[in-house]
This record gives structure tokens, C-alpha cells and sequence, in this order.
């Protein structure tokens, strides 16, 4: 709410608050207060309570039958939870009433209660609902207080919810917007206005006494398979041609980055569009580097690769190959000497030394180096080693011949790990401290390198795990391949002629249009199986009702049911006629079904009657209607009753332009 100081501040300038409240809309859970409330209500049996099926009205209506009785019953709770709901709402309006009188503003200020559209509960059969052309569903409560209203009073005028902004505007001292189909009703209100209806001796104030009332989805008309409606336009070519060449894009001779057309005068004077073409260095350029961009990997780096054959030929080799796979009398090549013995060597790089592996041995793998340069050792490469030394290169501590082992692993140079887990390394470094001594600082040496490279290569895991690509699935088309797709399409599309990209971008519309509406049944599809196949009626609208639906008393205690109050097809346009003599309702609907009810004798549309009427005046009635539909503004919107003067000074529906809208109806 608003408080105190707030409006002090405020009250200088005109003030709006719109308040909406959820009830009475479902669940039609009440206040625990109110819950004992009008425990016999019956407001909503009325003549058309259950007065089904109707063979003469529209479709629905004839399809729908009797209700069963836990219908019946469910209505009658249902109008019970209503009423009880809207106590809430006049708790609220009891508030905002007290607290206009507590800051001094009740005498100032216009209070208007409304609702946006009717309902309806068990008319018809129909369980309940909102979207029929009757009067029960687009009648509407419509109160309202505030200076120059006289308490009590009764306006016998028809004020539609499109008379809310315009008389809004009017409240604020505004004018009314020339595209706003509605009017204020303030006039109809002021005391010294002579549109007041207890000033009987001023001259009546002209106001509607026709207005239109629709609902439905637009029709569309469905494309015929054999026309072809890519064309947007049917202008000759040259105009066309003219049309285009006065864009930006085609003026400049093939200068721009990326154009590919231009408009060229021939000398007769007449435009054409003609294709750019390309200097012949830039077209050299560009397959050297379309050549060296084949060589190498794919530009897109995110790219998925699903191919199993990785290695494919280029244009010319393949070119180049054909005569040899078409011509039979080339004699195959057929490998007569294939080198198929066995290796018996190999060289193997370790620790900075080349080995010589010999691979026919079957249980000895002997190492033997090719040049040996001793890091430790205490003669150079040219020096012949003695006896003893040689004998003791591949000996260790303890007399072993750990080079000859097959399972054995080398660590360094000096120092072996046998198959027993055991660590031997050569008898120097046992019995020289000084050989001991360079040989851990040769390993410290290695760990700290090794420790460093371990880092980094823990760093680049890290950074390689936080930067991983998106999983490939090949068995789907991925989002790499649409975008490729998608790419293409762009490129194949700047090389369309400037009309057949036109066209093109038409098409494009029209299949997002159809996608969109596709995407849309299949929502509804899935709705309708989560309401289960029970209550899911193709081109009927359902609902269901369980013992869960409502949390507060009184409770449903007698099982859920299905029932199916409207369809898909519901559209319809109607005229609804009030004055003095007349009092009818005219409805057309999609499907091509008329109704007219006189609800002179037939307040409550029980019957029918369009085959009473006569077929010019049904005609006249389609052509009002039709003028209804397609008016603009509340100077075309509101048609005046035949006999007054007319006029457009206090929005009439005269146009000298289009003529006069209501010529009267005469049964």
C-alpha cells in the first residue's frame, strides 16, 4: 500500500494503482475464514444450466451432452469456492476504502471495479469455462465511484473493457489517442455534462449501441502445394533491377570487402547487376593458399574427425590415375623381391650412447656401444682400455653380469635393477668415494631436472583439463558440422543472384514459420499424455479434476474426472446490438456457422434463430461486421444508432472516406 507521506508527496501530480487479484481463479482456494461461507449457493443455475446437447449451434455445442452428476455436483462446489474467494477481494477493497478516507483523498479519487471477461458454470453442459460468444461469458461487472458520480446511479449505455485506457487518459487530463478504439466514459458521468442520463431536458449524447466481439486464433490459408510462392513481389524485372540497384551494397564497382555483385548502365541506359570478378594474381593467391591449407590440419580446430580414411588423393593425382585403373592392358605392378627377412639388429639412442641391439639372440640382449665416451671413467675414447677394466664395465658388486640379464632395467649408466627387485650398481662406485661421490651428484643432477620437467608437465595436464574440447559423438550430427553447415549455406548464399536471394530469404520465413508451428503441436502433444490419454480428445480442449485440486474446505472427496469445455477451433466474430428497439446477438464463425439470437424473447440463447432472418438482412449484418473487424480507431470503432445526426466530432463512425458504418437494422 501507499503510505502517508508518500502520497503527501505525490498528490501534487495524478496518481495510477492497479491492484489484481488472483481470485476467483483456480485453485479456488479461500481464506480458512470464509470456508463456511454460502454453503447453498445456486446463482449459477440458470435456464441454460444443463440445457444440452444443442443441435442448433455451433459444433461444440452439439457435441457436448447432458452432464453426469458428479458434473453437477463439482458446479456446485465450484460456484460455492468462487463466491467464497471474492470475500478476500472485498477485504481488500474495504482497505484501500479506508485508506483513502484516513489521507483525505475519497472525494478525489475514482475507484473502478472490473473484471476482463465473463463465465460460465454448467451452461449449456459445458462444465465450465470462458470462451463462448454468450452473454454469460462477455458480460462484466463494472462499478465505479469518484467525484461527479452519483451514488446509486445506473448508466443503460454499453461500456466495453476498451473504454478503460481512454477514460484513464480523460482522469489525467489527457487526450485520447486517435488509434485507440475505446472512448471515456466520464462524459456519460458528469452532472453537468448533457450525456448524463437524469438530464432530461439536454440533448442525448450520441454513444455506441453496437460493438464487435471476437476470439480464435488468425487464419491462415494453407499453401497449395503447386504454386510457387517464393517471388515476394510481381514487379516487372527492370523495375526490380532498379529497385535493388539503389541499395548501398550494388552502387560501387566491386569495391567493397566481400561484395560480389554490382549495378552496371549499359548504353542504352537501362541498370544491370553483374558479378565481380576477381583479378587474376588475387585468384592465384587464393589457390596457393587453398593448396597450403589442404596440406595442412583442418583450419577448425574443434572440428570433429569421423572419417576412418584420413589420406585422401587430391583433384589431379586422382585425374592422373584414371587412364592407368581404366586401361586393362597396363600390366599391374606385382612386388616380386619384398624384403621379407627378419631384422637382426637394431639402434637404439640411450643416456647420449648408441646401442647395437642383436635381435637373433634368442635369451641374451647384449648392449654394445658404437662410441663410448666415459663420463666417469679415467682414459678418452682413443686409449685402449686394460683387461681388467673391460672385465669389470659389466660386472657389478657382487660378480653379476647384469647387462646379459633379460629382465634387467637400466637406471643409469653405472647402476642396474634386477628382476629380484634388487639395486646393484658397478664396483667403482663401491670402492672409489670420489666415483661414489660424482655419481649421486650425477643422479641428485637428474631428479632435480626430472622434478622440474614433472611440473610443467603437471601444469600443461591442468591447463588441458580445464580447456577440454566437447565430446565428439559421430553417430549424431554435432554442433561443429552445423556450424560448418551453416557456413556453407552463407557462402553458397553470396554467390546467389541478388532476386534468387530474395526469394531464398522468403523461403527461410516460410519453413521457420512451419518449424515454429511444429514445435508447438508437439508441446501440446506432450500436455495433453501428461494429462493422460483418458482426458486427450483431439481438436477438444480438456480438463481434470481429482481429489488433490483443492487444499482448503470444502474438500472433493468423489475422484477425479475428465471433461472437455471448448476446441481448437473455437473462432468466431459476433455483433452485439443494445438499444431501444433492438437487442441482439449475430455470430460467424470459422467453420461458416451462423447464429442470431433475439434476446428480446430469448434472454438466456436457448434457440437458434438465423433461419428466421431474412438473407439481405443477414447480408447487411455480414457487412457491419466485417467493417467492425477492420476499423481503426474510436472514430471507426463506434457505430451510432440510425435516426441521430451525424458527425465524427464526439467520435462518431461517419468517414466521408468509407462511409457511414451502421445504417440501422430493420426485422
Amino acid at each position: 500500500m501507499v503510505s502517508k507521506r508518500s502520497m503527501d508527496l505525490n498528490m501534487q501530480r495524478p496518481i495510477m494503482m492497479v491492484i489484481s487479484h488472483a481470485a476467483p481463479h483456480g485453485p479456488e482456494d479461500s481464506a480458512p475464514q470464509f470456508s463456511e461461507f454460502y454453503p447453498n449457493a445456486s446463482q449459477h443455475i440458470t435456464p441454460s444450466y444443463n440445457y444440452a446437447p444443442n443441435m442448433d449451434k455451433h459444433w461444440i455445442m452439439q457435441y457436448t451432452g447432458p452432464m453426469l452428476p458428479i458434473h453437477m455436483e463439482f458446479t456446485n462446489v465450484l460456484q460455492r469456492k468462487r463466491l467464497q474467494t471474492l470475500l478476500s477481494v472485498d477485504d481488500s477493497m474495504e482497505r484501500l476504502y479506508h485508506m483513502l478516507v484516513e489521507t483525505r483523498e475519497l472525494e478525489n479519487t475514482y475507484i473502478i471495479y472490473t473484471a476482463d471477461h465473463g463465465y460460465h458454470i454448467g451452461q449449456f453442459g459445458l462444465v465450465k469455462g470462458k470462451s463462448m460468444p454468450y452473454d454469460f461469458d462477455i458480460r462484466v461487472p463494472f462499478f465505479i465511484r469518484g467525484p461527479s458520480v452519483e451514488p446509486g446511479s445506473v448508466v443503460s449505455q454499453l461500456v466495453l473493457n476498451i473504454d478503460l485506457a481512454p477514460t484513464v487518459l480523460d482522469i489525467a487530463g489527457l487526450d485520447t489517442p486517435p488509434d485507440m478504439d475505446g472512448k471515456s466514459i466520464l462524459k456519460l458521468l458528469d452532472l453537468e455534462k448533457p450525456g448524463n442520463r437524469f438530464r432530461t431536458n439536454k440533448k442525448t449524447k450520441v454513444w455506441r449501441d453496437t460493438f464487435l466481439v471476437e476470439r480464435g486464433k488468425f487464419l491462415r490459408k494453407k499453401e497449395e502445394p503447386t504454386k510457387n510462392v517464393q517471388q515476394s513481389n510481381h514487379l516487372p524485372k527492370y523495375e526490380r533491377v532498379k529497385e535493388l540497384c539503389q541499395q548501398a551494397r550494388y552502387q560501387t564497382p566491386c569495391e567493397q570487402q566481400g561484395q560480389k555483385w554490382q549495378c552496371i548502365e549499359d548504353t542504352s541506359g537501362k541498370l544491370r547487376i553483374h558479378k565481380c570478378k576477381v583479378p587474376g594474381d588475387i585468384l592465384a593467391i587464393r589457390k596457393r593458399t587453398r593448396s597450403v591449407h589442404s596440406q595442412g590440419y583442418s583450419s577448425n580446430e574443434n572440428e570433429c574427425d569421423c572419417d576412418e580414411s584420413v589420406y585422401r588423393n587430391s583433384r589431379t593425382q586422382r585425374k592422373n590415375q584414371r587412364p592407368f585403373l581404366r586401361n586393362p592392358s597396363v600390366q599391374k605392378y606385382k612386388p616380386r623381391f619384398v624384403h621379407t627377412r627378419h631384422t637382426r639388429s637394431l639402434s637404439v639412442e640411450f643416456e647420449g650412447e648408441i646401442y647395437d641391439v642383436n635381435l637373433e639372440e634368442e635369451e641374451l640382449h647384449v648392449l654394445q656401444p658404437k662410441s663410448i665416451v666415459k663420463r666417469h671413467g679415467s682414459y678418452s675414447e682413443e686409449e685402449e682400455p686394460s683387461e681388467d677394466t673391460t672385465g669389470d664395465e659389466g660386472m657389478l658388486a657382487d660378480g653379476i653380469n647384469a647387462v646379459g640379464q633379460p629382465n634387467s632395467v637400466r637406471v643409469t649408466h653405472k647402476c642396474f635393477i634386477l628382476p629380484n627387485d634388487s639395486i646393484h650398481c658397478e664396483r667403482e662406485l663401491y670402492q672409489s668415494a670420489r666415483a661414489w661421490k660424482d655419481h649421486k651428484a650425477y643422479i641428485d643432477k637428474e631428479i632435480e631436472a626430472l622434478q622440474d620437467k614433472i611440473k610443467n608437465l603437471r601444469e600443461v595436464r591442468g591447463h588441458l583439463k580445464r580447456r577440454k574440447p566437447d565430446e565428439c559423438d559421430c553417430s549424431k550430427k554435432s554442433y561443429y558440422s552445423k556450424e560448418k553447415g551453416v557456413k556453407a549455406q552463407e557462402k553458397h548464399k553470396s554467390h546467389l543472384h541478388p532476386f534468387k536471394e530474395a526469394a531464398q530469404e522468403v523461403d527461410g520465413k516460410l519453413q521457420l514459420f512451419k518449424e515454429n508451428r511444429r514445435r508447438k503441436k508437439e508441446r501440446k502433444s506432450k500436455k495433453r499424455q501428461k494429462k493422460g490419454d483418458e482426458c486427450s480428445l483431439p481438436g477438444l480442449t480438456c480438463f481434470t479434476h481429482d481429489n488433490n485440486h483443492w487444499q482448503t474446505a470444502p474438500f472433493w472427496n468423489l475422484g477425479s474426472f475428465c471433461a472437455c469445455t471448448s476446441s481448437n477451433n473455437n473462432t468466431y466474430w459476433c455483433l452485439r446490438t443494445v438499444n431501444e428497439t433492438h437487442n441482439f446477438l449475430f455470430c460467424e464463425f470459422a467453420t461458416g456457422f451462423l447464429e442470431y439470437f433475439d434476446m428480446n424473447t430469448d434472454p438466456y440463447q436457448l434457440t437458434n434463430t438465423v433461419h428466421t432472418i431474412e438473407r439481405g438482412i443477414l447480408n447487411q449484418l455480414h457487412i457491419q461486421l466485417m467493417e467492425l473487424r477492420s476499423c481503426q480507431g474510436y472514430k471507426q470503432c463506434n457505430p451510432r444508432p440510425k435516426g441521430l445526426n451525424t458527425g465524427n466530432k464526439d467520435g462518431g463512425s461517419y468517414d466521408p472516406h468509407r462511409g457511414q458504418l451502421w445504417h440501422g437494422w430493420e426485422g
